[in-house]
């Protein structure tokens, strides 16, 4: 899919950031798909900021896998292979489990009613074919118990992985596949609510790790 043809020019206030997040979304949303050519110039014409903070985001975008660049050639989104989402869907399994392990007697009634909430918003986002709405409500019923367990080390870890993943997970939840997510959660919950922790901790990593890995061939 070509650039869109507009959009608002990014605060120059944390720039680097931006820009990253920005390319990181439209990548992750299918709006730059994989295998497509990306040109600095165009990108930073685009975003109406200097071709510096798009090199950089480029960079940054080739650490987590999202991009592939070559030196003194093209950089290309990358194709959707088996190996890296089952690299990091494995990475992010693992710190959920963190997560939830450590926020599991910390969680208070207020927390469990926001992942019961998003629980319910998800199932309905599922029932309508909603990818975009299932991917917020999931990301706000398992941010809970990352914020919640504090633990700098496994946001960041969330924050640089999470995206490889996501690129999984709209096939999953575009499908009829993800209604077994809407279970999967409400077990969660009970399990946290229950001071469960061994328990929740367990199922916490299953959701993540059950993903399925996409139809691609391996690069």
């Amino acid at each position: 899919m070509p650039i869109p043809p507009s959009a608002p020019a990014v605060p120059r206030s944390l720039l680097r950031d931006e820009v990253f997040a920005r390319l990181r979304e439209l990548i992750v949303d299918g709006t730059l798909a994989p295998g497509e050519t990306l040109r600095d110039q165009e990108l930073a014409a685009w975003l109406g900021v200097s071709r510096t903070p798009v090199r950089e985001a480029l960079l940054r975008l080739a650490d987590v896998g999202l991009v592939v660049s070559r030196p003194g050639s093209s950089t290309v989104v990358s194709p959707l292979e088996v190996r890296a989402v089952r690299d990091a869907r494995d990475v992010v399994a693992a710190m959920h489990e963190v997560a939830v392990r450590e926020a599991v007697g910390q969680l208070t009634r207020e927390d469990l009613a926001t992942m019961r909430t998003a629980n319910k918003l998800f199932a309905a986002a599922i029932r309508a074919g909603d990818a975009e709405a299932a991917l917020d409500a999931d990301d706000t019923l398992h941010q809970v118990p990352v914020e919640v367990a504090g633990n700098r080390a496994v946001q960041a870890v969330l924050d640089q992985y999470t995206p490889v993943v996501r690129r999984a997970e709209r096939l999953r939840f575009s499908s009829l596949t993800g209604r077994g997510s809407v279970t999967r959660h409400a077990e969660l919950i009970r399990l946290c609510g229950a001071g469960d922790v061994e328990a929740a901790a367990a199922l916490a990593f299953d959701t993540w790790h059950s993903l399925p890995t996409p139809d691609a061939q391996e690069g």
